[in-house]
């Protein structure tokens, strides 16, 4: 099986260029204001981005034996790619960060077009406000391209109804568990059990369990396959998010394109949270931590509110728990209709998307 990842990583940028060079003029024809969001949203898909989604649903359709020629397949897959974007963008709007890889979020970057727009005096308030409202709108507007991506791509008709399930799927557990992260968030629930469904839903379903599915129902594969890529996806999603959980607090911020202890700031309800608090139970440093996430941006308390969560032993938990989770996650392939090559490819997956540094 040709599946060479950064090869497919090239393709998924091409597929997305060619797309937006036929839409975009569409848009960005209803006035001057709307040329710059597409513009914003164009910059935002092509520039960045591992193309996680993408590979997973291309690894589900040529590994459950489809033709590795298809082109309109690998358009369907890369369209992933905006239901990344939109939410990427509205989630950066709810956590008010102010960079993603590296580069102004999108809100800002629309804040920053309104402020330098000849003849606009207003507050810094009104311009901020602006930004947060069309950013809203580009994530829509990633949220319909997606559909229209993947319903163009060129894919027989049947079978992308045959895929539509999980497709339908995707997108609502995406945006539900979205929802549970930020109810948690401001109710100050610190359960484990709240945080797994988040990790769940938030990420695990949408990174790897759904866009593998969709990969494997274009090929057709069957049932066995099918509930062998959930059980992989559900197992290598949460660790996938319990590697950006240690990242959110550890990470190095030349490295993750956002601030030390960007979690910390935003108040983020994570698992590596709720073990450490749940470790430190009745001390000190338990209602530090409950006191001060979320309720602060000083660089000296977030470093020793990470500091805490270090020497909790949670950081160490989340190691083991992410190797075990991958090691379950590839046990569940012995079930799946799949060939030698395309076990090999997940494995390689498995190993980029729990042990990267950003």
């Amino acid at each position: 099986m040709a599946f060479e990842l950064a090869s497919v990583q090239a393709g998924v940028t091409k597929n997305l260029q060619e797309f937006l060079a036929s839409h975009r003029p569409h848009v960005s024809a209803i006035g001057s204001h709307v040329d710059v969001a597409s513009e914003a949203l164009s910059d935002f898909v092509v520039s960045g981005g591992k193309r996680v989604r993408p590979l997973y649903a291309w690894a589900g359709y040529v590994g459950g034996g489809g033709d590795e020629s298809n082109t309109a397949v690998q358009r369907a897959c890369s369209s992933l790619e905006f239901i990344q974007a939109c939410a990427l963008i509205h989630d950066d709007i709810i956590d008010a960060s102010d960079t993603r890889r590296g580069n102004p979020t999108v809100h800002r970057r629309m804040e920053t077009y309104l402020r330098d727009y000849p003849g606009f005096s207003g507050p810094t308030e009104r311009a901020a406000e602006f930004g947060t409202s069309v950013a809203i709108l580009i994530g829509d507007l990633a949220l319909v391209w997606a559909e229209d991506m993947f319903m163009e791509s060129g894919v027989e008709l049947s079978d992308l109804m045959r895929a539509r399930p999980a497709w339908n799927a995707m997108r609502a557990e995406v945006i539900g568990g979205q929802i549970l992260d930020i109810s948690a968030e401001a109710v100050g629930e610190t359960s484990e059990d709240t945080a797994r469904r988040v990790n769940i839903y938030k990420t695990a379903s949408y990174t790897i369990t759904r866009p593998l599915q969709i990969g494997g129902l274009l090929a057709g594969v069957d049932d066995s396959t099918l509930e062998a890529f959930a059980g992989y996806g559900r197992n290598l999603g949460i660790a996938f998010q319990l590697r950006d959980d240690l990242l959110g607090v550890f990470g190095d911020p030349s490295v993750t394109g956002k601030p030390a202890g960007d979690d910390l700031r935003e108040g983020k309800r994570t698992e590596l949270l709720a073990v450490a608090v749940d470790k430190l139970n009745g001390t000190p440093e338990a209602q530090y931590l409950l006191d001060n996430v979320g309720t602060t941006s000083d660089p000296a308390t977030i470093a020793r509110l990470a500091d805490i969560i270090r020497a909790s032993g949670a950081a160490d938990d989340m190691e083991r728990r992410i190797a075990t989770l991958r090691d379950t996650g590839l046990s569940c392939l012995d079930t799946a209709a799949i060939s030698d090559d395309a076990t090999t490819i997940l494995k390689e997956l498995a190993i980029k998307t729990t042990q990267r540094t950003k």
